[in-house]
């Protein structure tokens, strides 16, 4: 008589929620073709949706998405890292620098500079656009803004 295996009950598939714990590779591609980051040569990225690692349009992408998946996603101009804000391009006075910065610093065309928060507890960065004979013009502007994007995932793990 043969013996009845009763297979054991399937686990489901794991889901990504609004507050999962993921391991995946990610690239984050410019409108260019450029990748700006990128975790498929390397080590893969581990984070939690809803603590601000990734901009809100691409964790709602990835909401829904089954461990295991690969998808790539086109996000359009302004959907990824918001529209660009014409008030976040600022002059300032080199004075004004002087006095709440390195007095001998050099500002050059490019150059990401940091700042501190008003309150002092975080920090903020802005692109040295134009310097003029005594200020510098910043983009307060994140760099991706206004920019289609493309993000690619594979989901490793989904707690």
């Amino acid at each position: 008589m043969a013996a009845c295996l009763n297979p054991l009950p399937m686990s489901p598939t794991p889901i990504v929620q609004p507050d999962s714990f993921l391991t995946l590779h990610y690239r984050l591609v410019g409108p260019d073709g450029a990748a700006i980051l990128d975790t498929f040569a390397d080590k893969p990225a581990t984070l939690s949706l809803g603590s601000g690692q990734l901009a809100p349009a691409i964790e709602e992408r990835l909401v829904g998405l089954a461990e295991g998946a690969e998808a790539t996603f086109e996000l359009p101009p302004g959907a990824a890292f918001g529209e660009r804000n014409a008030a976040l391009v600022q002059r300032v006075a080199l004075a004004t620098l002087r006095q709440h910065g390195d007095p001998e610093a050099e500002y050059l065309v490019g150059e990401v500079v940091e700042f501190p928060t008003p309150d002092g507890q975080g920090r903020y960065a802005g692109v040295v656009r134009e310097v003029g004979p005594d200020w510098v013009l910043f983009d307060f502007n994140h760099p991706l803004a206004g920019r289609a994007v493309r993000f690619d995932v594979r989901l490793l793990g989904v707690m």
